[in-house]
Order: C-alpha cells, then structure tokens, then sequence
C-alpha cells in the first residue's frame, strides 16, 4: 500500500519521494522501488528526523502504516512538523476512539494543507455523529459537515468522490469507471493528491485535481485495471491535458 502510495506522488508530478519504513522491511521495499527512496523510521524520533529534511514539505500518513497508537503519534509528529498530510486508511482508523484528538491538532496546524481520504466504511469512524445523527443526509451534505468540523479537506471515496473544504466548497467527480473499485487504488490516490501539494497546490484543489486525474487514469488503463496501473498511465493523462491547453512539451 505505501509503496503505491509513493508511486502515485511520483507520478502526480513530486520531484522527490521517500517511503518511510519499518527497519525490519526496509529491505524488501527497496528491492521494489527504484525512483523512490526509502528509509527506515521505526519510531517517532526517526519520524521526525526524516521531516526534519526541509524538501519534504508534505506527507501521507495511513496506507500500511497498521493501526494503534504509533501511527497516531506519527500523524501528530507531522503536523507538529508543518508538513502538509494526506491522512488514509489506518491512520484515520487509528483515530476512531478519540476523533477530536486529531482534529484539535489540525485546528493548531496553521497554514498547513490537509486532507482526510477516508471510505464509506472509515468515514463513520470518525464522523459518528454526522453519520447516525443524520442517516437521511445527502453525500454531498455529510461531507461538508465533516469537514467543517474537522477544519480539514475531506474526500469521500466512491463512484461519485465528493471533495469538500470548510469553507463550504465541494466538487464531486463523476468520471471514474467501474474497474476503479480496485484493491489499492485508494492509496494511489493519496500520493497522487500528495504529491499536487508537494508542488504547491492547496489541499482542495490537490484533492479535487486527484479526483479527476485518478478517474482519468482508470479510464486510459481501461478494464482489467490493478492498481499498479494507475501511476503508468498518468503520464498519458497529463499528454492530454497539455495538448488541449496549447502546451508544449
């Protein structure tokens, strides 16, 4: 999962990435990335020496990263770090019995950009209140409440993405193909949206931007898709997205 997390931030356009990892399966993923760097941070004193390197300006914390108090730890390193994050998979599960921890922290992280991924099986795990209070709500609506109370960007997977800010700005992307609802692809995505940010993009426009971009790169793989395939088609993508804008290249 990190790993083709990393791939996707690789692919979105982020001129450096580094896979952070357990010391004792440093060897295995080197042996499989070869762009990507990679280095071990088995505690949060490692952690934070890997984001004391000043180019790396954004994170995504969550795919593979297991679930428990570690992981939250790692999260609130990060923010303390002034790094913009992408939280995924575990590390939003990892907050599911004290919610308002994180976003206490997120209210603190001042002109960070941040944004939460989760899936309609995540989302209610931190959101709780939003889901069962108002079962009757729409997407679109549950996720702008979420947002604002998490003062984050929160992408609510599915086949209608719905990318809300707390400022109450939405888009919902209606563009990804039904061989998208594969094993990993969640994960691509939060690198790609990573690596939008890496480059100077603000986290609603990141995820908005990842959205579309991830949708697009499903439907260039076609069906059959794995989500390996989605950073090798992004590049086909962003062909098609100059040469309709008049760019050259």
């Amino acid at each position: 999962a990190a790993r083709m997390s990393a791939r996707g931030a690789l692919r979105a356009g982020a001129g450096l990435v580094t896979l952070a990892t357990p010391r004792n399966a440093l060897a295995v993923n080197a042996s499989a990335l070869t762009a990507v760097m990679v280095q071990a941070a088995d505690t949060v004193v490692e952690f934070a020496g890997l984001l004391a390197d000043k180019r790396l300006n954004s994170c995504v914390i969550g795919p593979g990263a297991g679930v428990g108090a570690r992981t939250c730890d790692f999260v609130l390193t990060a923010l303390a770090a002034k790094r913009h994050i992408v939280l995924d998979a575990d590390a939003l599960t990892s907050f599911a019995d004290a919610p308002d921890r994180l976003f206490e922290a997120i209210r603190l992280s001042v002109d960070q950009q941040i944004v939460l991924t989760p899936h309609e099986g995540e989302f209610p795990r931190l959101f709780s209140d939003i889901s069962n209070k108002h079962p009757l709500r729409s997407k679109l609506e549950r996720v702008r409440a979420a947002a604002e109370r998490c003062s984050a960007v929160v992408l609510l997977k599915g086949p209608d993405t719905v990318v809300a800010s707390p400022d109450g700005r939405a888009t919902i992307a209606t563009n990804a193909p039904p061989w998208l609802a594969t094993a990993g692809a969640g994960d691509v995505l939060s690198g790609m949206i990573a690596g939008m940010m890496a480059q100077g993009a603000p986290a609603f426009e990141a995820a908005s931007i990842g959205v579309w971009m991830h949708g697009e790169a499903a439907r260039e793989a076609g069906p059959g898709l794995i989500a390996e395939d989605l950073p090798e088609t992004l590049p086909a993508v962003f062909r098609r997205l100059y040469d309709s804008f008049g760019i050259a290249y």
